[in-house]
């Protein structure tokens, strides 16, 4: 295990790997892998997480800033490395907090290695396949048009999608790769492991699975199905949130996870 967290301190070396990554807060360390794309430094919902805990949060290998090997090119990559990540903390046990394409990961993970982890949170996850050939689980979002990506994403997307002509070029540059990385990660079979339903019920370990009332990505009941296939897993809704709730909702959402941390 070569995994250090050396100077500076946006920075975690995985092997071969290089992660931009926020850190702040004390306490038990929760690590979040984020979505369609990395949350800010100065995100409200990581601030508020940090209350309680030490937040680590990484860029995906190929988003933000994290490098990624020209043979890295498949979620059990992302796997393998959250797991190597994982077991050089030092940390006892971790909490697990995955949204969106993150919580597919986070799943995975958890599946794989519940005994080094005291937690588990699902936030609209992906990486299930639960109707027929003919029935699309997931919105293809990149085969849909954009306007109909944008309208199924968010509760207010008015109010909350980002604003592309408003983005700098740095942002617009980091926005692109993010899509890039995604779609090689996500792309065949399309956000999904056939294989994964049949392994979540290995996950031992207390589990909270959040879900958008307005996700028109993965509904919320597609995000139903996905806690009953898990022991024990608690169920909840957040209100006025698309698939983006760590945008759209963090106090509310942040008031969920705390409170499920708390017990």
């Amino acid at each position: 295990m070569t995994e250090t967290l050396a100077p500076p301190a946006d920075r975690i070396r995985v092997r071969d790997v290089d992660l931009e990554v926020v850190r702040q807060g004390t306490g038990r360390t929760l690590l979040f892998l984020h979505g369609f794309h990395p949350l800010a430094p100065d995100a409200r919902f990581l601030e508020l997480l940090s209350r309680r805990a030490t937040i680590l949060a990484p860029s995906h290998p190929g988003f933000g800033t994290s490098s990624r090997p020209a043979d890295f090119e498949t979620l059990y990559d992302l796997v393998h490395l959250y797991r190597e990540l994982i077991d050089g903390l030092g940390d006892d046990k971790i909490t697990l907090v995955g949204a969106s394409f993150g919580g597919w990961l986070a799943a995975e993970i958890a599946a794989a290695c519940s005994h080094r982890l005291d937690r588990l949170v699902l936030i609209d996850a992906l990486g299930l396949k639960l109707g027929d050939r003919e029935t699309p689980d997931i919105l293809d979002i990149f085969n849909t048009h954009p306007d109909t990506v944008r309208r199924r994403s968010w509760h207010d997307p008015d109010h909350e999608a980002p604003d592309f002509d408003a983005m700098s070029d740095d942002a617009l540059t980091r926005h692109a790769r993010d899509w890039d990385a995604l779609s090689l990660y996500g792309w065949e079979p399309y956000m999904y492991n056939p294989r994964l339903k049949r392994w979540l019920g290995r996950i031992a370990l207390p589990t909270l699975v959040l879900w958008g009332a307005a996700d028109g990505v993965v509904t919320p009941d597609y995000g139903r199905r996905y806690a009953g296939f898990i022991p024990g897993a608690r169920f909840a809704l957040v209100d006025r949130a698309g698939h983006h709730p760590e945008r759209e909702r963090p106090d509310a959402l942040a008031d969920h996870i705390l409170d499920f941390l708390g017990h």
